[in-house]
């Protein structure tokens, strides 16, 4: 059962809870055992939602979910949002990394829904009018005790907006969309996990604090205990509105839970003097891993020394889609994704091969070199259709070094894929005894030279295939030309 909460006090809260009535069917029931006040006496029934209103400001309404029939898998606050933002939808978990000036308690964190959040921020990227933004918050305010895990939805951003039909409307279509929306991103076969496809529950694996899940979040720590349950990153840093993590949300199979700004990591003073609070965004958020926005060292090692992991943008994106247990293996017998390790299509893939069902082979390194030059897309999109993952140089733009493939015939599809490139600068191309030969008929300068032509334009429509006139005397092309050929060991 999902809990939605209405507050009489907040004009974009009633609009939205009015929407909701409006849109579908409800069955009114009756709560004689608690105050109208206080979310008893009339509320309503609609499948998976109920429906309860109050008297007192959500922020303070720590305890809420006892207020519903049944346990809530989730509370959902429905909110306005106030401003300088423009019209705009949002969302956001609750807690207070310092002091606790807007309801619950200092240095308290409720418990997030991550794979919820992503949910409502896809049906906002849908629902919302048009001149509507989305966004995402920090984590702040209260409640930090509402007994579920939980998120607020907001419209926002003046009172044009919180009385605003159509903003209210799009806000109640997205939370509708919620039913059967697990709080947390451990999707098992059919199971509706909200936006942008699923993820596996697989852990890391490799001693850094991470353990193997089995999809269904049930898991098995390695080291120190902590468990892998989920594809859910803390956040550190930035400002109140947080794009980063909206791109994560939007563009991987991540998502993010609590995100303390840089006022919050101010208010909640040293991350040494503080380790418990930081390890509790990780624990109210089910996550393993952080983005910290900025380069904070004793954050980082606060983090490291709790048991988690900083990541960054970049290893999100080339994790998504591929098992962590896969990716731990391959951090590890190649290169962190942090100094250029990238992922082929056959890691993602429904047959990607386990932790230990890859082998890993040198690549050849003059023939993607030479290769590049020619066409560098077309060289890395051979890889990535071919291997696994490949090291890279140059801010992972060339691959270089070594590869993990599935079988070391791959290399063969990998030197046929990289050959076809040779061609578009080459003659004639051919694959023999364990190499790849290029040759091509190619102007020689030291030949025009010798025969009397003069350096210049004339250089020019020799190297284009035209003949020149030298002292009275023809220079055909052929005599200035030489076969060029180069070979490149392919193991």
């Amino acid at each position: 059962m999902i809990g939605l909460v209405v507050s009489r006090a907040d004009d974009a809260s009633v609009a939205i809870g009015e929407a909701l009535v409006s849109l579908v069917e409800w069955d009114e029931r009756d709560d004689p055992g608690r105050s109208d006040a206080d979310g008893g006496g009339t509320y309503r029934r609609h499948g998976d939602f109920e429906l309860r209103a109050f008297d007192e400001w959500h922020l303070e309404l720590d305890g809420v979910a006892d207020a519903f029939s049944e346990p809530p898998a989730f509370v959902v606050f429905l909110s306005r949002h106030a401003g300088e933002t423009g019209p705009l939808l949002s969302a956001h978990f609750t807690g207070n990394f310092g002091p606790a000036e807007y309801g619950g308690d200092p240095g308290e964190l409720a418990r997030a829904c991550p794979n919820v959040q992503r949910a409502v921020i896809d049906g906002f990227d849908r629902y919302a009018p048009e001149r509507y933004e989305v966004g995402l918050e920090c984590t702040h305010h209260g409640p930090t005790d509402v007994g579920a895990p939980s998120l607020f939805v907001e419209l926002g951003s003046s009172d044009a907006e919180w009385t605003d039909p159509e903003g209210a409307r799009a806000v109640a279509r997205s939370v509708l969309e919620l039913s059967g929306v697990r709080p947390d991103a451990v999707p098992a076969d059919g199971v509706k996990t909200g936006a942008v496809g699923t993820s596996g529950g697989d852990g890391d694996g490799n001693g850094d604090g991470d353990g193997d899940g089995d999809g269904n979040g049930n898991g098995n720590g390695d080291g120190n205990g902590t468990l892998d349950r989920t594809r859910h990153v803390v956040g550190f840093g930035g400002g109140h509105y947080v794009p980063q993590f909206e791109r994560i949300l939007r563009e991987t199979d991540w998502r993010v839970g609590h995100v303390a700004a840089d006022w919050g990591l101010s208010s909640m003073g040293a991350p040494d003097a503080n380790a418990d609070l930081v390890a509790a965004a990780f624990e109210e958020s089910a996550a393993t891993r952080a983005v910290v926005v900025d380069d904070d060292p004793e954050l980082a090692a606060v983090v490291e020394g709790l048991g988690y992991r900083v990541v960054g943008e970049t290893w999100l994106r080339e994790t998504t889609g591929v098992d962590l247990g896969l990716v731990a293996a391959l951090e590890s017998a190649l290169e962190p994704i942090g100094d250029g390790l990238r992922f082929g299509a056959p890691a993602a893939a429904p047959d990607a091969p386990g932790p230990e069902g890859f082998e890993v082979v040198s690549l050849p390194d003059d023939l993607l070199a030479e290769a590049s030059g020619i066409n560098r897309e077309a060289v890395a999109d051979a890889l990535v259709e071919h291997a696994v993952a490949f090291e890279t140089v140059e801010g992972g733009t060339k691959p270089r070094g070594r590869a993990a493939v599935a079988d070391a015939a791959v290399v063969d599809g990998i030197a046929e894929a990289v050959a076809a490139v040779l061609r578009e600068k080459y003659d004639t191309v051919a694959r023999t005894d364990g190499r790849v030969v290029a040759t091509r008929r190619t102007f020689d300068p030291a030949a025009a030279a010798a025969a009397g032509v003069p350096e210049g334009p004339a250089f020019g429509r020799l190297s284009a295939g035209d003949a020149v006139e030298v002292d009275g005397r023809t220079v055909d092309p052929a005599e200035v030309h030489t076969d060029e050929t180069v070979s490149f060991r392919v193991e």
